[in-house]
């Protein structure tokens, strides 16, 4: 999976219906309930970071991103569906 640039996060949140203002809170409700979870979406979405890359800023394993990435996406479609 590629990463996407914030033009195309923008353009698809709105193809899709999707507020960016829920985006936002689902975010932060992320961030609130597992504050790494939310760093590896930061870093991983918005900063284009790859998985190492992020596991280094982290100071974690790159398996350890990918746990935490594959976990975030997934509650995160759950909060906005």
């Amino acid at each position: 999976m590629r990463a996407l640039d914030l033009d195309e996060a923008l353009a698809v949140a709105k193809q899709s219906g999707t507020d960016l203002v829920a985006i936002d809170d689902a975010l932060k409700a992320l961030a609130a309930v597992d504050p790494r979870k939310g760093q590896v979406v930061e870093l991983r979405f918005f900063g284009g970071l790859s998985v190492k890359e992020a596991a280094e800023v982290l100071k974690v394993s790159p398996e350890t991103v990918q746990r935490d990435w594959k976990l975030a996406k997934s509650w995160l479609r759950r909060e906005l569906s």
